[in-house]
């Protein structure tokens, strides 16, 4: 279910990290998965789905809701907001770039994209549809509805399944490459300040690539923990105890306030941080994985400059146009 490597700490890790596999630029495409290539057709259709809020149960709430691609693809909110007002325990990850992710949520609990998109649809907290047969026969009913799939699937093609393929075709296209990082690792060694260039080796001497490696620096493959009793006053102040991660899927001891390792790209974007949103601001999320990872207490010169760094990590967008959904004329689903 999971393709998870062996857990080890960041400061394990770091004597086997080297620059160069820590320093790789966002690939400006991301891979399909055989059985869903990506199709111009299917990412019109995707974008609509995302974007409609009559996939849930009171026609208030849609993908884009929680996972806003007109900022950084969350919600900026400690934690999400679904159907009727209702609130759930974790925060929104960003939808940018999710496809890089080796898994999906963050407990890890859906192994690709098309298995993400399934889930918030008939979460009662979330969007709030009873199954995905009442989905299928709302999206039925809608004459657009039925011209869009039979252009991206064929005709009769309606159905849970190329409704979730169709969703991830179009998040696979939510990739924000080219930033002042990729720019300065490309060549461009104006592209990084002085300041950025020093927090960038400071997250590598540190040991902050050994979770955080890869292009989209989410180590793939990998789950983290906050070694929470060894640290009482940030599992206190923070309340990292009261969620047990990964441990609340597999129901095994030993995963425990394991999460995915999430990506930092365009974290200046995306606060509050962790899986809680319990952390309003980047410069404090540095210094609570700096002692909860590593056992490291930074000093403020260092923090400024990891979260200098950070910031470089913010891409270029590529421009959204908000689509225009199928018309239910003279006639509503609530």
């Amino acid at each position: 279910m999971f393709k998870i490597r062996t857990l080890v700490t960041a400061l394990a890790l770091l004597s086997s990290i080297s620059i160069a596999s820590a320093w790789e630029t966002l690939p400006t495409s991301a891979p399909a998965p055989a059985d869903n290539p990506t199709t111009a057709e299917k990412v019109v259709l995707g974008q609509m789905l995302y974007h409609d809020p009559r996939l849930s149960s009171t026609g208030t709430v849609s993908c884009a809701s929680c996972h806003n691609t007109m900022l950084g693809g969350e919600d900026n909110r400690p934690n999400s907001m679904g159907v009727n007002g209702q609130t759930g325990g974790r925060s929104a990850p960003t939808v940018w770039n999710a496809a890089f992710n080796d898994v999906q949520f963050w407990d890890g609990r859906a192994p690709t994209l098309e298995a993400q998109a399934a889930g918030p649809v008939t979460n009662a907290i979330e969007m709030g549809m009873k199954s995905w047969d009442d989905v299928v026969a709302r999206l039925k009913s809608i004459e657009g509805y039925q011209v869009a799939f039979e252009q991206a699937f064929g005709k009769d093609s309606i159905s849970k399944d190329n409704a979730t393929k169709a969703i991830a075709a179009y998040e696979r296209t939510l990739i924000t490459p080219n930033s002042p990082y990729d720019q300065y690792v490309s060549g461009d060694k104006s592209a990084l300040t002085a300041q950025q260039v020093r927090g960038m080796n400071k997250a590598q001497e540190l040991g902050c690539t050994g979770c955080h490696s890869g292009p989209a620096f989410n180590g793939p493959g990998m789950f983290h923990a906050f070694p929470i009793h060894s640290n009482p006053v940030y599992a206190a102040k923070y309340h990292f105890k009261n969620d047990k991660g990964l441990a609340e899927v597999t129901k095994k001891s030993e995963d425990e306030h394991l999460w995915k390792v999430p990506t930092l790209r365009n974290i200046a974007l995306t606060a509050p941080y962790f899986h809680n949103g319990a952390v309003k601001t980047l410069d404090e999320a540095v210094l609570v994985m700096a002692k909860t990872q590593l056992d490291k207490d930074l000093s403020q010169d260092d923090v400024a400059d990891i979260v200098a760094f950070l910031n470089g990590l913010t891409g270029e967008f590529p421009k959204q146009k908000m689509p225009v959904l199928p018309a239910t004329p003279g006639k509503t689903f609530n």
